[in-house]
């Protein structure tokens, strides 16, 4: 059994995550704001905050007796062209999704050098890597989270400390699902949304929690520096209209 903190991990791609390392034998602590709707373990946690992501690691750990898998997927999202977001929320945004990541990674740090099979896994975006309309902001953190992902990657060679990221297309979550009830027309906007991705549908939380999963079992040992697109092929195909 090895031992996971999961950011993020009360709802949508977190909670998956989480549920999915759990059920395949993971003891697993999730780190957020609100607790989780079952009886996941659970540190109150706010990852934009530095004071308190230490106690929770700390107190994580120290439930679990160590520490050897780490799961970035909190984050909050942003809408808009780049003459939409002021720089406070510019602020706020890159605190949480891009800062947020660092100080957990450096909290979590010295206990993975002592885990099993020690690994990170970043929650990219196909933001990331795609040009998609009124994203300026969240797309300039989720390419800032692939940066990271590879920089951390290179630098945790020596240790056997994997990093990897999986990069989510639109998928079906509580998150998304509040950015389409504030559309003008949310069915209309779903559709979009679905018409968007090559596959004709929003990619589902447990799919990307599978890419998880691989990217964390011990299996993997020779994956590192790896960016898991789950996407429906939006990064790379063009279907015929």
């Amino acid at each position: 059994m090895r031992r996971a903190i999961i950011t993020g991990g009360a709802s949508g791609l977190g909670l998956a995550t989480a549920r999915m390392l759990r059920d395949r034998g993971d003891q697993v602590v999730v780190l957020d704001i609100a607790a989780p709707p079952d009886d996941l373990a659970f540190c109150q946690t706010d990852v934009g905050d530095d004071n308190s992501v230490r106690q929770a690691v700390l107190d994580a750990v120290t439930q679990m007796g160590g520490l050897d898998i780490v799961v970035n997927s909190a984050a909050i999202s942003s809408v808009g062209d780049v003459t939409a977001n002021t720089d406070d929320q510019w602020a706020t945004t890159l605190n949480v999704n891009v800062t947020g990541i660092a100080r957990v990674c450096r909290e979590a740090d010295p206990h993975l050098r002592q885990g099993k099979a020690p690994v990170i896994v970043n929650i990219a975006s196909v933001a990331s890597v795609t040009g998609l309309a009124q994203r300026v902001l969240y797309s300039a953190t989720k390419g800032a989270v692939l940066a990271m992902t590879l920089a951390m990657a290179t630098d945790y060679l020596p240790t056997g400390i994997r990093v990897n990221a999986v990069a989510p297309g639109t998928a079906d979550t509580p998150w998304v699902g509040r950015l389409l009830a504030a559309a003008s027309d949310p069915q209309q906007a779903r559709i979009a949304l679905e018409a968007r991705q090559p596959i004709g549908r929003l990619i589902t939380a447990e799919e990307v929690a599978f890419a998880v999963g691989y990217l964390t079992d011990e299996r993997a040992g020779s994956t590192t520096g790896t960016v898991l697109m789950v996407d429906g092929g939006l990064h790379s195909l063009l279907p015929p209209r």
